[in-house]
């Protein structure tokens, strides 16, 4: 059994140690709000939070959380998560949402470490996160809005 901390709770996995967070996380502990999008760590489907840092969980094997902290979508109850949700509500981000708990887990990071980051500092942060719907115009415009309402950014 791997235990590790998820989302502030004790959490536990029956899965074989090679088996990916991802998996563990939908299936085995039914949290399907991290997505599956490519599989080798290419999108950012499915990014989670390691220990406060962001992590692809479709190439994380369950056994490297081990007495970790993971944090998930559903786990993203901070100022920052809450201001990111709501300007991503306000901007309307989502066509398709499918990449969007991923974004948002990624701008989180950027939020938490740069209260007031400029354009180029968020294109850099978010890059390799892929959107098909091609949102981007609009999650830059959401993560300026989250920033703004935590005090910071002015971009």
């Amino acid at each position: 059994m791997i235990e590790f901390s998820l989302n502030g709770e004790v959490a536990s996995s029956q899965s074989d140690g090679d088996t990916p967070l991802l998996w563990v996380l939908r299936e085995e502990l039914q949290l399907t709000g991290t997505k599956f999008g490519c599989g080798i760590a290419q999108c950012g489907a499915c990014t989670v939070h390691l220990d406060g840092s962001p992590a692809r969980a479709c190439v994380t094997p369950v056994q490297a959380v081990a007495g970790r902290n993971v944090t998930t979508i559903e786990g993203l109850a901070t100022p920052v998560g809450d201001a990111l949700k709501a300007a991503w509500q306000a901007e309307q981000v989502p066509q398709c949402g499918y990449c969007q708990s991923g974004q948002i887990m990624q701008a989180a990071t950027l939020l938490e470490e740069n209260p007031s980051p400029n354009e180029e500092q968020i294109v850099s942060h978010m890059n390799g996160h892929l959107c098909r719907c091609m949102a981007y115009p609009r999650i830059k415009r959401a993560i300026v809005m989250a920033a703004q309402m935590q005090g910071g950014s002015d971009v």
